[in-house]
This record gives structure tokens, sequence and C-alpha cells, in this order.
């Protein structure tokens, strides 16, 4: 089987690649990169993986890539995913978001190939929500809350309308708050992880900077994720939309706590205002009930061993960069 992953290179996507690589040794990876992504992610595997130089926003190289793999399973990972860069660059991120999205599903198209399809939209798309309204379901409003809940809304519908107006077979999943190893430093837990570290190799002096500590998430590991993706494309129904999430819910703040606690010098913190966005969704508690009856999919890793690991890596990155 031919599996062609869009974001490869990115945290979700060099996960799913190691874990396709591991666990499903039938499967050909090919993965699609732009000329100026970073490939750290992808180094163990790079011999393993066939890697094509294209860009979302180029039709033409989507459509020459995609007739010469004809993969039958795809994966669309590539995105513009960080909620506050979305509000300094909101053409930006609908540019790759949405008309990025409708390229790779046009060339799929004009290709006339059949393959299963995963659309990665995101829990952003349901803004904020009262704590009446918890757990949140696939059937509840779409209230976006910042330019890139925007592009995930436009990215989910039309996404949505290839599958109704052409019959392609397509999943959408709209995941909520996962984290690991590789995960961005523009994320909450990361940059906490990232500081820690750079604490105790002393490159940065306490305190660690933060922004609302009050938002609720539910979490799930990556190596979680992926699992789930693969189901998906296995299990769920073509036109169908999933919610994916872990089973711990937190306060920012409690994960602040745990990261803390495996600090191995004292850690303060200090909010920074610039940390903290123009418009915020504080509560993002999911129902997947709905997932797990298609797929049989249950997260796994604790959070404690999610962030522990997430603070190993910056640990490891650090020591990598002092040694280069």
């Amino acid at each position: 089987m031919r599996v062609f992953i869009t974001g490869i290179t990115g945290m979700v996507g060099s996960h799913l690649a190691d874990y396709l690589l591991a666990d499903h040794p039938d499967v050909e990876v090919h993965g699609l990169y732009r000329w100026r992504s970073p490939l750290d992610n992808i180094q163990q595997i790079k011999d393993r993986v066939t890697m094509h130089l294209g860009d979302l926003s180029d039709l033409g190289s989507l459509i020459r890539i995609l007739d010469d793999v004809r993969p039958e399973r795809i994966f669309h990972l590539a995105a513009q995913s960080y909620v506050t860069t979305s509000f300094n660059a909101p053409a930006d991120t609908l540019m790759t978001n949405v008309i990025g999205t409708t390229n790779l599903l046009d060339a799929v198209r004009l290709c006339e190939l059949d393959p299963r399809i995963h659309i990665c939209s995101s829990s952003e798309v349901y803004g904020q929500v009262l704590k009446e309204d918890l757990p949140i379901s696939e059937d509840a409003p779409l209230r976006p809350a910042s330019p890139y809940a925007v592009s995930k809304v436009g990215e989910d519908m039309i996404a949505y309308q290839y599958h109704l107006s052409y019959g392609l077979e397509i999943m959408r999943t709209r995941m909520f708050t996962h984290t690991g190893p590789r995960r961005g430093a523009v994320f909450a837990e990361s940059a906490f992880a990232r500081q820690i570290a750079r604490i105790e190799a002393g490159l940065q002096d306490t305190p660690v900077r933060v922004g609302n500590l009050d938002s609720v998430r539910t979490y799930a590991d990556v190596r979680d994720a992926v699992r789930a993706y693969w189901l998906l494309l296995e299990k769920g129904q073509p036109g169908a939309v999933y919610n994916i999430g872990g089973n711990r819910t937190v306060t920012i703040g409690e994960v602040l706590e745990i990261l803390v606690g495996m600090a191995s010098v004292p850690i303060s913190h200090v909010v920074d205002p610039a940390l903290l966005r123009p418009s915020d969704v504080t509560l993002q508690v999911p129902d997947i009930s709905k997932f797990q009856r298609a797929t049989g999919w249950s997260s796994e890793i604790e959070l404690e061993i999610t962030l522990a690991d997430l603070l190993d890596y910056h640990r490891q990155r650090i020591q990598q960069d002092a040694g280069s």
C-alpha cells in the first residue's frame, strides 16, 4: 500500500511515518516537503521514506507528484497551525489551510485517483463553549475565535464539499490538544518544557514566561493520535467528521506544575502579556464516543509520560545544539 503524507516533516507527520514504518512494514511511505522545510524530525527515517519536493500552493506540483505516486491513502497534515501566528498573518493562514487543501483535493480529482483521505481539522473550530455544553460533540456549533480556526472551518467544509460533489472518500477529524516530542515551542506545554530545559542548562534565567494558565485542555499523546489517524482510514465512514482527543482534562497551569515537578532546578513563572491571545478558547473537552464506536480506539499514554518525553526532547535538543 502506498501512503502519502503532507506535513511529514512536522511533529504529527513525522510520528505518523515512524508509526507506519514500525507497525505496518508493508506500507510504502511518501511525503511532501517544501524546499525550506527543516528535516530534523525525519532524520531517523529519511532513508526509508520517499520524499517529494512540492508545495500546497502549487497545484501543478501536486498533480505531478500524485500522478507519480498514485497513493491509496492520503494523510493531509500540512498546515499553518499556530493560533497566535494567525492573528499576525491571517491571509497567509487562510491561503495555506484553505487554498492548499483545495489544491490537494483538486489534484486528487484531476489525477482520477480513488484514495481514502484524512483531512485534519481542529477542535479550535468550536470556539468558546459554555460549561453546560461540555463535552463537545461533532454537532456543536462552529464559532471560530481566531483566523486559524476560521481557516480550519474552511478546510473542513471544502473537504466535505469535495466528498459530496466528486465522491472522494474523505474523512475529517477535529483533533483536540495533542503533544509530545517534536512539538513546536510556540505551543504552551512545549514552550514551558523548552524554557525549563534552558534554565537547567544555564542558558536562561527563571522565571518561565507563561500566558493564560486557566484554559482547560484535554490532552492526548501524539503517538496515540497517529494510531487514531490510521484507524480512521481503516474503519471510518467517508463523509463523516470525528472528534479525537485524550482522556486527561487539565488546566494549562496544571500542565506547568507537572513539568516544574520534573525539573532538576527550582522554577518560578510569570505571566507575559505578549503571550495572551486577543481572543481565547478556554474550554476544550471532547466527546469522542462517535470515533470510539467506529474504530475502537482509545488513548493509552499517560500525560505524565508524554510531558516527561517532551521535556527530555528539549533537553536533548539543547545538548545537540551545544555540541554542534
